[in-house]
């Protein structure tokens, strides 16, 4: 998933961001989330080690996230593996496009020392290997770049996951394809207002809808619970502020970068006179 979008339904706006230099998340003791409102970690918790990795992805689940949030592509020969970007070199030692690459090339690249030194081995994760050690752990939201639905479906279902996981994709093409295959499975729409979440409901039964914390009022989200849908708010900033509207806002998800930040302030705003107890 690209690091920052909200894109309606009819237009679809995505915007990457890199990741040369990676800022440090706070150094006191991790907090571990026992809230109600289901973080979803984007890319792992890509600020505590490499994004999309088995690293990423643990320091989620130690964290108390919910979700993590993979990017699946698919190498030449098949294999179906966890990687955000079409060309490998940006987060591994390699160079070329993953859909180009062997699944013997790619388990042999070292996908953890751009990051930071301790992490040098980690690799690019197969999506079989994350889903059999997640599975009981977390659950998984799916940003479908490049896979067949019909074999990523039949894992789902294979690992019997149907329930812990959800799925986006960039192309609409491909989510039209998705509703055709599976009717039920959970399917995440990004909307900017009430017009398209009517149109995530009536048209993509979509049960998940992801829109900006300024798009996500009171009224929007009764709208949205009203429709048998949960309102996820995408923001990979770091803002305390922000994050405190995102924590009253009654949202029932939150898309992240930033878990300890944002559970810091989950932790502080159920603290203060007249908040809920930090289970709560």
């Amino acid at each position: 998933m690209t690091a920052s979008r909200t894109c309606g339904i009819g237009l679809l706006i995505c915007m990457g961001v890199g990741q040369a230099s990676v800022a440090a998340e706070p150094a006191a003791k991790p907090i571990r989330y026992t809230g109600k409102m289901e973080i979803v970690v984007h890319r792992g918790a890509n600020h505590l080690a490499p994004e999309n990795t088995m690293a990423s992805a643990r320091k989620a689940v130690e964290l108390g996230c919910q979700y993590v949030e993979v990017d699946v592509r698919t190498s030449a020969d098949g294999v179906m593996y966890i990687m955000h970007d079409p060309n490998v070199a940006r987060t591994t030692d390699g160079e070329g496009f993953l859909r180009k690459m062997t699944s013997d090339q790619i388990d042999k690249l070292d996908a953890g020392s751009w990051f930071r030194p301790e992490f040098k081995g980690e690799r690019v994760p197969r999506l079989r290997t994350l889903l059999e050690w997640i599975r009981g752990k977390a659950k998984v939201y799916f940003d479908v770049k490049d896979a067949d639905l019909q074999k990523l479906l039949a894992m789902v279902r294979e690992l019997k996951m149907q329930d812990d996981v959800f799925f986006w994709f960039g192309n609409r093409i491909e989510a039209v394809k998705f509703r055709r295959i599976d009717k039920d499975m959970p399917l995440k729409i990004n909307v900017k207002d009430l017009k398209e979440l009517r149109l995530a409901k009536t048209y993509w039964h979509a049960q998940i809808v992801e829109t900006s914390i300024d798009v996500a009022t009171p009224e929007f989200v009764k709208a949205a619970n009203d429709l048998g849908i949960k309102v996820m708010i995408l923001y990979t900033g770091s803002d305390r502020d922000v994050f405190r509207r995102i924590v009253r806002s009654g949202a029932q998800m939150v898309n992240l970068d930033r878990p300890m930040i944002f559970i810091e302030v989950w932790r502080q705003e159920q603290q203060r006179p007249g908040g809920k107890k930090p289970s709560e």
